[in-house]
Formats: structure tokens, sequence, C-alpha cells
């Protein structure tokens, strides 16, 4: 079983700095036919998952990812953090924060095969929303009385 600690902390690290010129350091990270699943991607192989930041960079206004913590276990990793982003189509001015969790499996030389994240799209995403966010709001409300 290898420790892939430094491998992680430099990920960690990418991914807190993460721009779209840093998005060509992807294939140092991540193994060529790595999987990326998140609540609205389920994507195989570099060019996928590049794609799925691309667009992140395209939609929401200085994205930016802050681990809060992480615990590597052999070829695992699980993270946990706060997603900071402004949209672009709505209120620019406002922050945003989305909190989230990554499964992570390594492969032998470190690099990512599986990156799995975890995080509730409707509080964290489409509560904060205009005209949706009352909407979910409601159902929510009603669904707990």
């Amino acid at each position: 079983m290898n420790d892939h600690t430094s491998a992680v902390q430099a990920l960690v690290h990418w991914f807190e700095h993460l721009t779209p010129e840093s998005l060509a350091q992807l294939p140092m990270h991540y193994a060529q036919q790595a999987r990326f699943k998140d609540p609205f991607n389920d994507v195989r192989g570099l060019s996928a998952i590049q794609g799925v930041f691309v667009h992140m960079f395209a939609s929401l206004h200085e994205p930016r990812f802050v681990v809060t913590s992480q615990v590597v276990q052999g070829e695992q990793a699980f993270l946990t953090w706060d997603f900071h982003f402004r949209f672009r189509r709505f209120d620019t001015t406002t922050l945003q924060t989305v909190r989230g969790a990554t499964h992570l499996l390594m492969d032998a030389q470190g690099r990512v095969t599986l990156h799995r994240d975890y995080w509730d799209a409707a509080e964290e995403l489409y509560e904060k929303l205009p005209v949706v966010g009352g909407l979910m709001r409601w159902l929510k409300t009603r669904a707990n009385t």
C-alpha cells in the first residue's frame, strides 16, 4: 500500500491555486482515464475533466477552492472544502460558498483515478438562485412540516 500524502498535498495546492492557465497541469495530478463525478457531471478522461473546469471558469466569477481538511489512507483520500465564487449571470457582488467533500482514489504513481464530489446541490446552489431559490426554500419548508 502506497502513502500518497505528498501527491495529495500537491493536488490540494493545485486546487487552491487553480486558474484557467494552470489547467494545463491536470495530467500531473490525474491519470489518463480518470473519472470525475459530481452532482452535475460524470466524465472520464483528461480532456473531459478539463472541460468541467473550463466550464466552471466560463460560468462563474472568481471561483476558488479552500480545502478545510484531508485524510489520506493508502490509495484513498478524503477532502472537505469550501468553494467560493460569484455568479456571472445573477448578482455578481455576493460571494457564494458551497461546502462539500471529495473522495479520491489514486494509482501507484499518485495520480487520481477517481474524483467523486459530494455536496448538496439543492441547499448549496439552487436555494441561492433568484426565483428558483424561493421555490426550493418553499419546498424544503413544506417537506419538513
